[in-house]
C-alpha cells in the first residue's frame, strides 16, 4: 500500500503542485481512508519528501540507463531531456517552485542531490565529445559544466522566464541547442542540426 500512495502522491504533486494537493485530495482519488496514509507517512511533508526522493531515484537510474547505452553525447543530451520531461510531466504545474516555496529544506536537499549526480553527467559528457572530436578541444571542462548546470536550473525560476510567456518544453529546448552551439566542432554541428530538424518534423 505504501508504494501505491507514494505514486498516486507523485503523479498528483507533479500535476497540480505540492501545496495544491491535500492528504484527503489523495485519500479519495485513491478510495481509501486518510488514516491509511497517515500509517505509512507521518504527515504530507514525510510523503513530500519520500516522493522527490523516489523520483529523483528513479530518473537516475533512466539516465544512467541512457548514458549506458553510449550514444553519442549529443544525442545523449537529448535522449536525457525528453527522458526527464516525460517524468516530470512538462512541470505544468510549476512543482519545483511550489516544492522551493513550501518545502525549501527538502528542496535544498534535492538540489545537493542533482548537483552531484548531474554535475558527473555532464563533466563525462563533455570528455566523451571532445574524445570523438565533437565538442572543441580546448574547452574548460569545469567551466563549462558549472555553466550548463546552473543554466538548467535559472530556465525553471519564474521570475526569469515566466510560465505565462515560456513552455516550459521550449525552454529546455532552446536551453539545449544554446548550450550545444556554444561547444560544438563543425563535425558536432552538423549532428546537432540533423537533431533539431527531425524534432521538428
Amino acid at each position: 500500500m505504501k508504494e501505491k500512495i507514494l505514486e498516486k502522491a507523485t503523479d498528483m504533486f507533479l500535476n497540480f503542485g505540492f501545496k495544491s494537493v491535500t492528504m484527503d485530495d489523495i485519500a479519495n482519488e485513491m478510495g481509501i481512508s486518510k488514516k491509511t496514509i497517515y500509517a505509512h507517512f507521518e504527515n504530507k511533508t514525510h510523503l513530500v519528501d519520500e516522493s522527490t526522493m523516489t523520483l529523483f531515484w528513479k530518473i537516475s537510474a533512466g539516465i544512467d540507463d541512457i548514458i549506458a547505452l553510449k550514444k553519442n553525447p549529443i544525442e545523449e543530451l537529448y535522449e536525457i531531456k525528453k527522458f526527464v520531461m516525460m517524468h516530470l510531466k512538462d512541470e505544468k504545474s510549476s512543482p519545483q517552485y511550489q516544492l522551493q516555496k513550501y518545502y525549501p529544506k527538502i528542496y535544498g536537499t534535492l538540489r545537493n542531490k542533482e548537483y552531484e549526480v548531474m554535475f558527473d553527467c555532464v563533466v563525462d559528457n563533455i570528455k566523451r565529445g571532445m574524445d570523438l572530436g565533437i565538442y572543441r578541444d580546448n574547452l574548460d571542462i569545469d567551466f563549462v559544466s558549472r555553466i550548463y548546470y546552473s543554466g538548467a536550473f535559472a530556465i525553471k525560476d519564474h521570475k526569469l522566464f515566466p510560465a505565462t510567456k515560456f513552455k516550459a518544453s521550449e525552454l529546455e529546448d532552446h536551453f539545449l541547442e544554446y548550450h550545444l552551439r556554444g561547444i560544438v566542432t563543425p563535425k558536432g554541428r552538423s549532428i546537432l542540426n540533423k537533431i533539431i530538424n527531425s524534432n521538428q518534423e
